[in-house]
């Protein structure tokens, strides 16, 4: 079986759990932070980690936008 990291060479998000996404950003922003960042209910209406994952795992367009977050501020906290 070949290295999982060759099959996907330029996947930042690779290997990363989408928990860990999450708590991140909650852990970083905090919930209203984030809400005002991304504005869907999840982080607004009683917001939790699990509740959270599981809207972002039936929501793409959601899961996109969390990702992406999480891309930019691992950018620019490697600068």
């Amino acid at each position: 079986m070949e290295n999982t990291k060759q099959e996907q060479p330029n996947n930042p998000l690779h290997g990363v759990k989408l928990s860990d996404i999450v708590e991140y950003l909650v852990d970083y922003y905090g919930w209203e932070q984030l809400h005002s960042r991304i504005q869907i209910n999840c982080f607004y209406s009683n917001p939790s980690v699990k509740s959270s994952l599981k809207f972002l795992r039936r929501t793409p367009w959601a899961r996109e936008k969390v990702e992406q977050l999480y891309l930019e501020k691992m950018k620019k906290q490697s600068k």
